[in-house]
This record gives C-alpha cells, sequence and structure tokens, in this order.
C-alpha cells in the first residue's frame, strides 16, 4: 500500500516554530502508519490453518494357518531346552546391549568409558546374533522332528490300512474257497466208486479176495485176462502181466496179497506225474489253451477253473474260440457270470485264432492273471480240426511270446480206450501237457487213468467227480490209488 502525502512547504531554518511544526508532523505520520500496519496485520493472522486429521488405524488382518489334512496327523512337539535357553540368552544379551547404549549416550562423545561401553556393546550383539543363530537352529531342528513324526505316524496309517484291506481281502478269498469246499460233496473216492465196484477192480479184487491163495500158472493167466478186459489199455495190461510173471519168476512174490501190493506199487508208480494245478506260471497272464472233442465238457472244466480261480483272488478272462458248436458262447457267458470272469466272442462261425489272439491282447490290458481259451471240437468246414487247432496254438505264440503256456485236454473218461486214442491224436497235434478226466462219477472206466499216463507220460492235473465247481478236484496219484485199492 502506498501513500502520496502532499508537500509540506520549508520553512525557513533559522525559525524556531517552523522546526517544532515539522516534528509534530513527522510524529503524526509515523503514529498513522504504524495504526494501518497493525490493522493489516491483525486481519491477515485471523486465517485458520485446518490441520490434517488423523486417520484410524485399522487393526491387522489376522493370519490364519491352513488347516492340516485329516489323513495326516499334525505333530507339535514342544521347544526343547537348548532352544529355550539360547532364545533366552539372545534376549538378556539383546537387552543388555540397549542399556549400553542408553548408559554410553550419557556420556561424553569420544570418552574412553564411552569407547569401552561401545566395544562392549558390540561384543555383546556378536553374542546375541550368535545365540540367535543357535536358536534358529534348535528350532529348526525341533521342526524337523516334528516333520518326520508327523511323516512317520502318517506312514504308519496307511501300511495300517494296506494291511487291513490285505487282510479283507484274504478273508475274502478264504471265505471264497470254504464256500467252494463246503459245496463239494463228492471225494475222488466216491468219483470212483462205479470203477471199484463194476470195473477191474471189482474183478482184480475178487480174483485175490479170499482166503489165501498161491500163485501159480492159472492166476496169472486170470490175471491177464482181468487186465487185457479192462480199459487201462492193452501195452499198460501186457506190462502189467509181464512185471507179475517176472516177480513170480523171481520167487520175490508167492501169495495173491504180494501180487496185488505189486500191481498196486507200480500203479502207483505211473500215475505219479506231476501236472499244474496252481492256474499260473506263464505270462502275466499265463494262457490255458483247452482241447478237446464236443461232449467232453470243455466249457463246463472251463467254467469250473475261472471260478476257482477267481476265488484265489486272480483276475480272469475267457476266449470264447469254439466258435463253431451252437450256443458255446452263450453257455460259456453263463460260466463267466458265475465266476465274475471277463469274455472275449466273435462271431458264428468267425475264425477262432482271431477270438484266441484278441482274449491274450485283452488279458495283457488289463493286467489279467489267466486267460482260458476255449477252442473248436469239431468243424463245419472241411478244414481238419487239428490244422486249426495247431493255427491257434501258433496265433497264440504270436499274442504273447511263450504262450500258450499249458495245453489242457479235456477227456470223457466215459470213452474208455477210446479215450486214450483221442490223447494220442491230440498230444501229436498240439502237444498236450496235461489232462482233465471229466464224469468219473458216472462211469466204471476210471482205470483209463493209468492207461492214459502209461502211453503219454502226459500228468492227469483235474478229475471231474460231479457237477458242482469244487467237484472238479486237483487228482492226487496217491489218493487215486488208495480209492481204487483200499477196501
Amino acid at each position: 500500500m502506498m501513500l502520496v502525502l502532499a508537500d509540506i512547504p520549508a520553512q525557513p531554518e533559522s525559525s524556531p516554530v517552523g522546526t517544532v511544526v515539522s516534528v509534530i508532523l513527522g510524529v503524526g505520520f509515523l503514529v498513522l502508519m504504524l495504526l494501518v500496519l497493525r490493522k493489516m496485520l491483525s486481519r491477515g493472522g485471523s486465517t485458520t490453518t485446518t490441520l490434517p486429521t488423523k486417520q484410524p488405524t485399522l487393526p491387522s488382518q489376522t493370519k490364519v494357518e491352513p488347516a492340516l489334512e485329516p489323513s495326516k496327523p499334525k505333530v507339535e512337539l514342544p521347544p526343547s531346552e537348548a532352544e529355550a535357553r539360547a532364545k533366552a540368552d539372545a534376549e538378556a544379551r539383546r537387552l543388555e546391549a540397549e542399556r549400553l547404549k542408553l548408559e554410553r549416550a550419557a556420556l561424553e562423545k569420544g570418552s574412553a568409558e564411552a569407547e569401552a561401553l561401545k566395544a562392549k556393546e558390540e561384543e555383546l550383539k556378536k553374542e546375541a546374533y550368535r545365540a540367535q543363530k543357535q536358536a534358529e537352529a534348535e528350532e529348526k531342528e525341533r521342526k524337523k522332528k516334528e516333520r518326520e513324526e508327523s511323516e512317520r505316524l502318517a506312514a504308519e496309517e496307511k501300511k495300517r490300512q494296506a494291511e487291513a484291506e490285505a487282510e479283507a481281502k484274504r478273508q475274502a478269498e478264504l471265505a471264497a474257497r470254504a464256500k467252494i469246499d463246503a459245496e463239494a460233496g463228492a471225494t475222488l473216492a466216491a468219483g470212483l466208486a462205479k470203477t471199484k465196484s463194476e470195473g477191474f477192480m471189482a474183478r482184480l479184487n475178487g480174483l485175490f479176495g479170499g482166503g489165501p491163495k498161491v500163485i501159480d500158472e492159472k492166476v496169472l493167466a486170470d490175471l491177464e485176462e482181468v487186465l487185457f478186459t479192462a480199459d487201462i489199455g492193452v501195452k499198460t495190461a501186457s506190462s502189467l502181466v509181464e512185471l507179475a510173471r517176472d516177480k513170480v519168476k523171481a520167487k520175490e512174490t508167492d501169495s495173491a496179497d504180494k501180487l496185488k501190493a505189486v500191481i498196486r506199487k507200480e500203479v502207483e508208480r505211473i500215475v505219479s506225474l506231476k501236472g499244474n494245478t496252481r492256474l499260473e506260471g506263464g505270462g502275466p497272464p499265463h494262457v490255458i489253451m483247452v482241447v478237446g472233442v464236443n461232449g467232453a465238457g470243455k466249457t463246463t472244466t472251463i467254467g469250473k477253473l475261472a471260478a476257482k480261480a477267481k476265488a484265489e483272488g486272480k483276475k480272469v478272462v475267457l476266449g470264447a474260440g469254439d466258435t463253431f458248436r451252437a450256443a458255446a458262447t452263450e453257455q460259456l457267458d453263463v460260466w463267466a457270470e458265475r465266476a465274475g470272469a471277463e469274455v472275449v466272442r466273435g462271431k458264428d462261425e468267425s475264425d477262432p485264432a482271431s477270438v484266441v489272439f484278441e482274449a491274450i491282447k485283452r488279458g495283457k490290458e488289463i493286467g489279467a492273471d489267466l486267460v482260458i481259451a476255449d477252442t473248436a471240437g469239431r468243424l463245419h468246414t472241411k478244414a481238419n480240426l487239428m490244422e486249426e487247432l495247431k493255427k491257434v496254438k501258433r496265433v497264440a505264440e504270436k499274442a504273447l511270446p511263450g504262450a500258450p503256456h499249458e495245453v489242457l485236454l479235456v477227456l470223457d473218461s466215459t470213452m474208455g480206450q477210446n479215450a486214450i486214442a483221442q490223447a494220442k491224436q491230440f498230444h501229436e497235434a498240439v502237444g498236450v501237457t496235461s489232462i482233465a478226466l471229466t464224469k468219473l462219477d458216472g462211469t466204471a472206466k476210471g482205470g483209463v487213468i493209468i492207461g492214459i499216463c502209461d502211453e503219454l507220460k502226459v500228468p492227469v492235473s483235474w478229475a471231474g467227480v460231479g457237477e458242482k465247481v469244487a467237484d472238479l478236484r486237483k487228482f492226487e496219484p496217491k489218493e487215486f490209488v488208495e480209492a481204487l485199492f483200499d477196501v
């Protein structure tokens, strides 16, 4: 703000009155200026300054620890004494260092005492750092032990569950086996009852029965007749008669009982061939190719074997390779449903070898333990049955090197010596490895087992003595001989 003042006329320097007037006017002017300036300052000072409002402090979010999985037990171990001691030591040294820092600050900068306190403070900081690292190491070790203990408990729980599942599975298998055994009923002795009471054994017992009998030429001639008219085969009968004559000639036997014991011992030797009844051994999967003429009981035998394998916990695939017989596949379907096995089938009159190939392929895909392949027993075409079976065997080898691991021939025991002829034909064509003899309970021709084992040197693995699954029994040579010869 600018003030313009009117010029005051000058007074003569020599006049005292002029000098006084000039002083009064100057003082008044200064007072007026001070009043104006004060008023202006009072207006400017009334301005209000707005202070920033302090924002409320929000509570920090609480950190939520993630819950452990229910299946993994949480283990929390208390801090060890070493860990707690190290933490307390670190805190004490930190506090001591702070105290010394305050004391040092109170002293004059650069004094000897301040320097000593500073050195001690630095040493305490180092010790506190070392103690803190020790505490961290102890805590890390404790966490490691907690983790290891949690893992150990989890592993024990997993092992316990696995053992419980295995035990449950084992109990289920035992129950299935017990069910099969409970349904069995018929024994091999019962199945051979007709052979013993009506077949050659009845005549053999009649020859050697009664009172003490001296062995002479007449007894040997009667023995020859009994054996040659039996169903054991001419070759086997001839060898048994020759053995009896040699024993009598060497005077190693002089009574009917001793001669019967000689024949019994030789029969046991003949039939004591080791057959595979474990339904495993090759692969996996273990492949069994089942052959035999129609009506011998191939499909029924396959169904019973599948049921036995499933009762043992095996995964089974059945190949419906008998594509020429009406309703063969449907019959196999029924048995597969009972046993809980999977069936691979083809179209009617399709190539049996291709069906067997697909069955083995399917068994490999699902990790099956056992593949049982049915085959044709006769053909409606001009192709030879044995040539067709050779083809099936070759194709099985292509599907799985080493397959088939077994060639099981199913024979109808009611066929007698004709069964021996059939066995020879199949053995020459496809190399039979074992035999299942069916329908023993309905015939007196059970002696055919002796001829088959003697002439083909192929073991009888299975003996069918009834309709139930458990009536297809594992063939035991000793049990067979006892069932025939013991009264």
